[in-house]
């Protein structure tokens, strides 16, 4: 039997346990974000309003503004409390704004099981909305009089606009290196998990071990959760997802799994380009893609170096001072690592 198959992800029930374990200490924060969010999401623009309201009942993990909340905790919590809460919410809207735009390029019909903003609104009206979001975003963030933290929010969505560039040049293509990948994923996904703890550590006024710490970490998370996203898509359920399962290649996008795969067993390269150029798993089934990946070591592989990702991520905590918070980061990497959805 492969590792992959004798792999244990959490189940369902152990998920909620461990996050609500890891959400406690914060949970009454987390509460008012959501106050912040709506407040900050409201408009008289009629449009705006009614897709505000669908975009907060969509709902979410909320992993951003808990990083950010954590981390301004473990690095001393001498922030203000009303700045980390209004800085939290900056970072759902940023991601937010990101998951709108990006559910464009894709021609994403769901998210997270419901209809997403441009199958819903259209394109136009949800390139729109998008903009709106990161400008409110950054509209928010200037309340805080910080040049440090308004730098790290405009080199982060520069980097996640030209990892989306990036990956649009890439799409279609069967031979991308590892590092191509790791590249698009940090730039889209890991430098915002980043940002949200380094922000954190500056309003707690955290050192500059404890702030560099803090971005390693959320560099190294951010980078472990897409990796498990990308592996989820291959092996998880449409209902499991909250969107369809095995979108990645249909879109074109080559993921971890299946770099290794084609490092492993190169014949499959030509199936797998018919497969993005149709756009339909006709030719070699999903099943049957997902059992060489398997079967190869590929999943394995792909688990492996989201693990050792999620350890780094670890490691670089260790500077903080114990406390409940410091422990609750810890934990992060191992739910995120071992969730099915």
């Amino acid at each position: 039997m492969s590792n992959a198959s004798s792999h244990i992800a959490l189940t369902v029930e152990e998920q909620e346990i461990s996050a609500r374990r890891i959400f406690t200490t914060i949970a009454a924060e987390l509460a008012l974000v959501e106050e912040e969010f709506e407040r900050q999401a409201a408009s008289d623009v009629g449009v705006i309003a009614r897709i505000s309201d669908y975009l907060r009942a969509s709902g979410g993990k909320r992993v951003r503004p808990a990083l950010l909340l954590l981390s301004v905790a473990s690095a001393g919590g001498n922030a203000a409390r009303h700045n980390a809460i209004r800085m939290a919410a900056v970072m759902e809207f940023l991601h937010t704004a990101t998951l709108v735009h990006d559910d464009i390029i894709d021609n994403a019909e769901m998210r997270r099981g419901a209809p997403s903003i441009n199958s819903r609104f259209g394109n136009t009206t949800a390139v729109l909305v998008g903009d709106w979001l990161y400008m409110t975003a950054f509209e928010t963030s200037l309340q805080e009089r910080s040049l440090e933290i308004l730098e790290i929010l405009t080199a982060v969505t520069r980097k996640m606009v030209e990892g989306e560039l990036i990956q649009l040049t890439l799409l279609g293509c069967a031979d991308i290196s590892e590092e191509q990948y790791l590249d698009v994923l940090q730039r889209k996904t890991a430098y915002l998990f980043s940002a949200c703890c380094e922000i954190g550590a500056i309003l707690a006024g955290a050192n500059a071990s404890e702030q560099r710490a803090l971005r390693d970490y959320g560099l190294n998370l951010g980078a472990a959760f897409q990796l498990i996203d990308d592996l989820l898509d291959f092996t998880a359920t449409d209902e499991m997802l909250g969107k369809p399962a095995g979108a990645d290649l249909l879109e074109g996008k080559v993921t971890l799994p299946l770099i290794y795969l084609l490092q492993r067993e190169s014949a499959y390269a030509s199936a797998v380009r018919e497969v993005m150029r149709e756009g339909s798993y006709e030719g070699l089934s999903r099943s049957s893609l997902l059992s060489a990946a398997e079967e190869s070591g590929a999943l394995d592989a792909a688990r492996e170096r989201a693990s050792s990702l999620a350890e780094r991520a670890r490691i670089a905590l260790a500077v903080l001072p114990a406390s409940k918070y410091r422990d609750a980061l810890e934990a992060l990497p191992t739910y995120i690592t071992e969730r099915d959805s």
